[in-house]
């Protein structure tokens, strides 16, 4: 199992026990998850931007309209920091201080490039349908010489990237335990529904096996 290089900005300072800086671990949350958030600074002002990823080997890629003030700023050389976390489940504690989440999350701090050659762009932008729907870009239409033009892609690579994981019950204090309130944990999971065709859709064509049997890959939480 490879570590990869954390560095002092993501180094996990609070609680380091639940760090995890092997490649594994944080790859498999980036793949499992749908949404980061990008932190930026320009001009002395913070932003925090949602916007959707994939990962390609050892680094993030973030795409969107050449218009995006995100991607301006940062194809600049501003530094960022991206941010993705998995909800697992609520933990109920017997008092409230202890109260907690179980989550898996991973924070990545770099410098983002744009991505300009153009087989190079092509695979990023297979990479973004694939991320949310494997095995959909298969079926879809590739983008077109006018949507490449004006579809921006940039990688940060995962040189400083760490993990934190927690899991498991509450921590309740000794004295608590024989409180006489309900405690442990309420799992949270991300379930799809039964896929909503488009009306333009002919009647016959039924949806695809990646739509009808839609699941995210899974990691794991670990102690």
């Amino acid at each position: 199992m490879s570590e990869l290089p954390h560095g002092p900005r993501a180094e996990v300072k609070r609680l380091p026990e639940r760090a995890r800086y092997d490649a594994e671990v944080v790859h498999a949350i980036l793949d499992e998850g749908l949404v980061c958030q990008v932190g930026f600074v320009v001009d002395g002002q913070p932003f925090v931007i949602p916007t959707t990823y994939a990962r390609q080997g050892s680094r993030l890629l973030l795409h969107g309209s050449p218009a995006s003030r995100m991607l301006r700023d940062l194809r600049k050389g501003v530094p960022v920091c991206i941010s993705v976390v998995l909800l697992d489940g609520l933990v109920l504690a017997r008092s409230a201080f202890h109260h907690s989440m179980n989550y898996r999350s991973v924070v990545v701090v770099g410098t983002a490039h744009e991505v300009n050659d153009p087989d190079e762009k092509e695979e990023a932008l297979r990479a973004f349908v694939e991320h949310v729907v494997p095995g959909r870009s298969a079926d879809a239409r590739g983008p077109n010489d006018h949507e490449r033009q004006f579809t921006r892609v940039l990688r940060v690579d995962l040189e400083e990237a760490s993990a934190k994981v927690r899991s498991g019950g509450p921590a309740d204090d000794d004295e608590d335990l024989a409180l006489p309130v309900w405690a442990g944990v309420i799992p949270l999971t991300l379930t799809p529904g039964t896929p909503e065709p488009d009306p333009a859709h002919p009647p016959s064509e039924p949806a695809p096996g990646y739509a009808t049997a839609y699941a995210r890959p899974a990691s794991k939480p670990r102690d």
